[in-house]
């Protein structure tokens, strides 16, 4: 009865406890698997809401931050320090851009995918170096 009594109780627990969301590692690099050089790799991601992006410090010299203007209204912004992991969970859907600020004139982004939001019209109406353009651009493409 004891044993009957412990497994209902960790069945209910088990039922309670609210579904973990994913997390997905970035790596941030100096040289990708291609020969390109300052990626995070993956550059593009889909998640849905709740889920979290482990930014890693794989190579020295690198940080991930959001971009000013390129993020979902009302969606909060982060800036990494240099040369450390940081973690950051998106909980508004829509498209988020993200630059490692040593290396964004290089072309050092990604485009992060939140739900099932089409792309903003003016998503790279900022200003973005040419490097950088090209790899966003590429990022949506393969998105879609």
């Amino acid at each position: 009865m004891l044993r009957t009594f412990i497994a209902a109780t960790l069945v209910t627990l088990s039922l309670a406890a609210p579904a973990r969301a994913g997390v997905v590692e970035i790596k941030m690099l100096n040289k990708g698997e291609d020969g390109t050089i300052m990626v995070f790799d993956p550059a593009y991601v889909r998640l849905e809401p709740g889920d979290t992006l482990r930014f890693l410090a794989t190579d020295k010299g690198h940080n991930a931050e959001s971009v000013k203007g390129m993020h979902p209204s009302g969606a909060e912004t982060f800036k990494g320090k240099i040369n450390q992991e940081i973690e950051v969970t998106f909980e508004r859907e829509g498209w988020y851009g993200i630059l490692c600020k040593p290396h964004f004139a290089m072309g050092m982004v990604m485009v992060v995918e939140v739900g099932d939001a089409d792309v903003p019209e003016d998503f790279l109406a900022g200003r973005i170096p040419p490097r950088a353009m090209a790899r966003f651009e590429d990022a949506i493409a393969r998105a879609q």
